[in-house]
């Protein structure tokens, strides 16, 4: 009976990291059909690279006012909502007319991310039992990973032999079943309370979260630079046929589960080396993408080391939102997290896409390289001696 009521106590977990697979696996999901799209709707690569750009920009800008709008919600009732509109959104997308059709399809998606990342790490924390807070983060992260993995890769699949349309509403229908799920299992949860524009000051005197902010966007954009052009970049520069691509790309995205295992088992032990080597890592691998992409051993060893720490830094970093947010505003500083998070995905975007116009494909590692370096001077110089001095003053 006991064993029965303590796995009923994780479900609501499960429901929760399903949900991550979907919304990481939509988010991403241009990336691996990039240049199906492009020709279908007659357009050049970096043009549909936009898609990209623009939903991480209107996540950038929504994510706060959105969360602060509906700061009072009851939890269960507000992430089935945002499930809700995640569904009607996919099938807009499969429907989509066009070019601008599919953008406005996508930005009613990123609208429900903009919510569902501000609250989706601080539930599950909540949801897990206590002293589980560490496992519960890097659970909702293997969703991320499982995405990149299973998500993202077959629905480059699906979209190479039914077309990408198919592809998005094959999301909308699992993303139903998981709303069903989600019904069934999850706990109510109030609000911790309503938080208000006025109260913004507060927290942005916080000199600690406002360097996890500036981590975000610096990482974001150095990791996405690279990122939002690895499918082309794989099959140009590295050429690899489109069947390698794909299973570079899982590769890609399993390396994310050893991210999230290394952060459960090394994290807590010593945190602030382990934010060091999450950092500098993937710059390095970014700045070493180009001489890798010789061979297939190479750049697949690259993607797997750059992958995992990618994966690893989002979490850790997450984790120091929630650990130093007040505890009335965490789904606020989770907001803000994911809105900077995604200015540098889409600032990611739009610089590769830069890269990719103007100069070469070859070149977007480097570029990405030395914003990477830029995170890590920072990270080093700034955050370190901040968090150093707020953790002394808890004590």
């Amino acid at each position: 009976m006991q064993k029965k009521e303590s796995f009923t106590r994780w479900l609501p977990l499960i429901g929760l990291t399903f949900a991550v697979f979907v919304f990481n696996t939509s988010e991403f999901m241009p990336i691996g059909l990039l240049t199906d799209i492009a020709t279908d709707l007659n357009i050049s690569e970096a043009r549909a690279g936009l898609l990209i750009s623009i939903y991480a920009w209107v996540v950038a800008i929504m994510s706060l006012p959105l969360m602060i709008m509906v700061s009072k919600m009851e939890l269960k009732r507000l992430l089935l909502s945002i499930i809700a509109l995640f569904v009607v959104s996919h099938v807009a997308s499969a429907f989509a007319e066009g070019y601008y059709t599919l953008m406005l399809s996508r930005i009613g998606v990123a609208c429900a991310h903009s919510i569902f990342w501000s609250i989706a790490p601080p539930l599950a924390v909540r949801t897990v039992p206590d002293g589980k807070r560490a496992l519960g983060l890097s659970t909702i992260a293997t969703g991320s990973s499982v995405a990149m993995v299973v998500g993202l890769p077959l629905g480059r699949v699906v979209g190479l032999y039914v077309g990408w349309r198919m592809t998005f509403l094959s999301i909308a229908i699992i993303s139903a079943l998981i709303f069903i799920f989600i019904a069934v299992v999850f706990p109510k949860l109030q609000s911790r309370g309503k938080f208000a524009f006025k109260q913004l000051p507060d927290l942005l005197h916080n000199r600690v979260l406002v360097g996890v902010f500036i981590m975000s966007v610096l990482f974001a954009t150095a990791h996405y630079t690279g990122y939002s052009y690895i499918e082309p970049f794989l099959g140009k520069v590295a050429a690899l046929s489109p069947d390698v691509v794909t299973l570079v790309l899982i590769v890609f995205g399993a390396s994310g589960m050893l991210g999230s295992i290394a952060f459960s088992k090394y994290y807590m032990a010593n945190r602030r080396s382990f934010m060091f080597v999450m950092t500098l890592g993937p710059a390095l691998c970014l700045l070493l993408l180009q001489v890798a992409a010789a061979s297939l051993l190479s750049v697949v060893a690259v993607c797997i080391m750059w992958g995992a720490m990618a994966t690893a830094f989002n979490i850790a970093f997450q984790d120091n939102t929630i650990r130093f947010a007040p505890e009335n505003a965490t789904s606020i500083g989770m907001s803000i997290f994911s809105g900077f998070f995604n200015l540098g995905i889409g600032s990611g975007a739009y610089v590769g896409g830069l890269v990719v116009s103007h100069l070469s494909i070859d070149y977007i590692g480097y570029a990405g390289g030395l914003i990477g370096l830029i995170a890590t001077l920072y990270l080093a110089v700034r955050y370190f001696p901040n968090m150093r001095r707020r953790e002394m003053a808890q004590q």
